[in-house]
């Protein structure tokens, strides 16, 4: 492909040359200038012996099958949002542990959805469709305010329909700013520590571990942040600047 581009390049070329060889420009090659030579990544203490084991938990970031809930011919538009989330969040609780109070608050939450004058209450978030698979097919993307006293914060789950079967790609809970979808990928902006900055976080489908993976994460400097005022005063313009007298010396 790049070498068709290149011969393409030198056809619509030529003729210029030509022309301007005409014009009395003794042609050939002229040096574009000194190039910096190649330098090769350094490695930085290459005898290091590999850990045993990470320094973090992260959790295990997999798929996870969502079993008690019909989907009708694949279509996951013919699921209630609401079912899905209710029972996945029943049968798994994720990042939270079945003691947390903030897990039990949810769950409590979530059993009142669909129930009489409790509509304002259910936590779930609008859904949002999307193919992140790459299959094809449409896949559900559902937010999940977390409790009372953890509002700030909002639990990200999706879902797509493997052999036949609900399965969950996608969790993850944060002090969310923003949740946008690009393609396949699901973009996560979150709140930083860092006073005009906030993480950025892409989520793209992996097909080794069937599950969306966090192939990106960044500090970036907020969009909303505050400018930051110059240090000094700018100097005048030049013309600005008054001509020194002839007593002056100068």
């Amino acid at each position: 492909m790049h070498r068709s581009r290149l011969a393409l390049a030198a056809v619509v070329v030529l003729p210029a040359v030509l022309l301007a060889g005409g014009c009395g420009d003794p042609g050939g090659l002229r040096g574009a200038g000194s190039t910096p030579p190649a330098e090769a990544p350094t490695r930085l203490w290459p005898k290091l012996p590999p850990p045993s084991a990470p320094a973090e938990d992260y959790g295990t970031i997999e798929s996870v099958p969502v079993k008690g809930v019909d989907v009708p011919g694949g279509d996951l538009h013919k699921v209630n949002p609401v079912t899905v989330v209710k029972t996945d969040f029943d049968k798994n609780p994720g990042m939270y542990d079945r003691s947390d109070a903030v897990y039990k608050q949810t769950a409590a939450q979530l059993a009142k959805c669909g129930t009489a004058h409790a509509d304002d209450e259910c936590p779930v978030l609008n859904a949002y469709y999307r193919d992140l698979t790459g299959d094809g097919e449409d896949d559900l993307i559902v937010g999940i305010r977390l409790a009372k006293g953890h509002a700030e914060n909002l639990d990200i789950r999706a879902y797509a329909v493997e052999k036949r079967q609900l399965t969950q790609i996608m969790e993850m809970g944060d002090a969310v700013l923003g949740v946008e979808l690009a393609g396949h990928e699901v973009i996560v902006r979150a709140v930083s520590g860092m006073a005009g900055y906030e993480y950025r976080t892409v989520w793209s489908w992996d097909s080794h571990q069937k599950s969306m993976l966090p192939t990106t994460d960044e500090i970036v400097r907020s969009p909303n942040a505050p400018k930051r005022k110059p240090s000094r005063k700018p100097e005048p313009a030049a013309s600005a600047r008054p001509l020194p007298s002839a007593s002056s010396g100068r």
